[in-house]
């Protein structure tokens, strides 16, 4: 029988104390999540850095995996913050290229500012609490671009528009998180390949529409 593990904080902070406090959890996580990995990430080690007692760190969260939804939850919040934005350009007169430089380029602004990243992605592929947010991570993207692609007039029939949504999400998810952690002169060359790749994506499926 799977032990269902409670992520509901026990008292939703709303005080500027309490909302700092939360903060310093999810930012202490992140960076702990760099340096020890999510296997080895505890409340006791969270709390530590983050220069509180266990108990205080409780009255947030109830375990790790509560802390790992909560931080998911707020990159999916960045993500979605980046998508409205390049929604809200003037796509109908864009031209591919452009929005693919665009787009890449304000991704990887996410990508860059969200320390842990990598380990983070792993957990909400790998640890079930936390698998919702992972298809919510990919059907915001999907949708989201499928629109734009509308827009871009990449192609027409709905289905369609979330294939290359899908693969315009999987080729970048996959490519940045390779980018974020590579030497900067390497790093440009892989980002200028993804920007290529992308571009090819889109400009093929237009040249069938």
């Amino acid at each position: 029988m799977t032990t269902v593990r409670p992520l509901t904080p026990r008292n939703a902070p709303v005080q500027k104390r309490a909302l700092e406090r939360r903060a310093k959890i999810l930012e202490v996580t992140a960076v702990l999540l760099e340096e020890v990995g999510q296997d080895d990430l505890t409340t006791i080690l969270v709390a530590k850095r983050a220069e509180m007692s266990v108990g205080t760190l409780y009255h947030y969260f109830p375990n790790k995996y509560a802390i790992l939804y909560a931080l998911a939850e707020q990159w999916l919040g960045e993500i979605d913050t980046v998508l409205q934005e390049l929604e809200a350009e003037r796509l109908e007169t864009m031209s591919l290229k452009k929005f693919v430089d665009k787009a890449v380029e304000r991704m990887l602004q996410a990508y860059t500012n969200q320390r842990g990243l990598l380990p983070l992605v792993q957990a909400m592929f790998g640890v079930p609490e936390l698998k919702d947010l992972d298809t919510a991570h990919d059907e915001l993207i999907i949708t989201a671009m499928a629109r734009m692609f509308a827009r871009l007039e990449v192609a027409e029939r709905p289905a369609e528009l979330s294939r290359l949504g899908r693969g315009f999400l999987e080729i970048n998810h996959a490519l940045l998180l390779v980018v974020v952690n590579q030497s900067k002169a390497d790093s440009l060359k892989t980002l200028n390949d993804l920007k290529y790749v992308s571009l090819c994506l889109l400009e093929r499926a237009k040249s069938q529409f």
